[in-house]
């Protein structure tokens, strides 16, 4: 059997998400982190030598330019999405970026076709979709288990006040609930129901101009999924799919679930799935397998799917009337 190749990554963006990244990075095998971006040098260095880094680059066009690196993954806030995708793909690297994929259809339109142009691997890093208990659930709604879906019930919410409202309360840069976690019970809804017919959707604006709170309302000709999202509270973080035969619950924090619950009948199975790492792992295997393969998207979480997802946020952003300055 042929040996896998390393395959060699760069990090541009370098905050939370990209530390816990990293740490799972270390986890996968034929894998090694070559080079990381900020526009610190200080946080560069620091962040490499954390993780046995050997290049720290203090730019994002120098890390850019670095031929070592077969793929980049983009940390950087919400509003760099697209250009840096665009810029990396142009400079003969693959892409792993950050969700939300960019702040509007017509950028996401353009990161894609750039991965097409110069048929190069391109994927928006909705982990959650690559969870082995998310997996599970879905294949088992897939097959019936649940009946026809009637009925989506998904929030995901924290307290981000008190903290450094740097980014989420900034709009430039794509801040609010929407766009950092309302995503993902879209996302939720979406790959189970698929685009849904009608939208209905409002929020609780911050002095800042973005979202602290998101209510959506997602109409399919024989289902409902109720959503929310916010950053200024806690909330259960529980997700649950029902249909005409039993329901699924994703158990507390649904979008890094380690768990389920099937309830059927009355009678409650839950399926324990632990995770490797974080679970950003499973993310990085299947970059890894695309690229062996030479196709320059998932299957799981295609071109498609982050285009449709977009345009559904698209819709909602335009029922709360919320605008990003271009």
């Amino acid at each position: 059997m042929k040996e896998k190749l390393t395959i060699k990554w760069g990090i541009i963006g370098l905050g939370n998400i990209a530390h816990k990244f990293a740490k799972d990075l270390q986890l996968v095998n034929n894998t090694e982190l070559v080079a990381v971006a900020s526009r610190n040098k200080e946080n560069a260095e620091t962040f490499a030598k954390m993780y046995h880094c050997p290049k720290a680059y203090d730019s994002y066009e120098a890390i850019l330019n670095d031929d070592t690196i077969d793929i980049l993954y983009i940390a950087t806030p919400h509003n760099s999405h697209a250009e840096l995708s665009i810029k990396a793909l142009e400079k003969n690297k693959h892409v792993l970026c950050e969700k939300p994929i960019a702040l509007n259809y017509a950028d996401a339109e353009k990161m894609i076709a750039a991965s097409k142009k110069h048929n190069k691997f391109f994927m928006e890093a909705f982990w959650t979709r690559f969870n082995p208990s998310y997996r599970a659930a879905f294949e088992k709604i897939k097959q019936g288990e649940l009946g026809k879906i009637r009925y989506i019930n998904s929030d995901f919410a924290f307290s981000a006040y008190g903290k450094n409202r740097s980014r989420l309360f900034d709009l430039k840069l794509g801040g609010g609930s929407l766009m950092d976690i309302g995503v993902y019970p879209l996302f939720l809804a979406y790959t189970i129901l698929g685009v849904p017919e009608s939208i209905y959707a409002k929020s609780i604006f911050d002095t800042s101009g973005v979202d602290a709170q998101t209510s959506m309302i997602l109409q399919y000709p024989e289902a409902q999924a109720v959503l929310y999202s916010g950053i200024c509270h806690t909330s259960n973080m529980k997700s649950t799919i029902s249909g005409t035969e039993g329901r699924i619950n994703l158990n507390t924090i649904w979008h890094m679930a380690e768990s389920f619950t099937l309830i059927k009948n009355d009678n409650e199975t839950k399926y324990s799935l632990p995770t490797n790492g974080m679970g950003y792992t499973y993310e990085i295997e299947e970059c890894h397998k695309c690229i062996q393969n030479n196709v320059i998207e998932s299957q799981l979480w295609s071109h498609k799917n982050s285009l449709e997802l977009i345009q559904i946020v698209e819709e909602v952003k335009k029922q709360i009337g919320l605008e990003f300055p271009v």
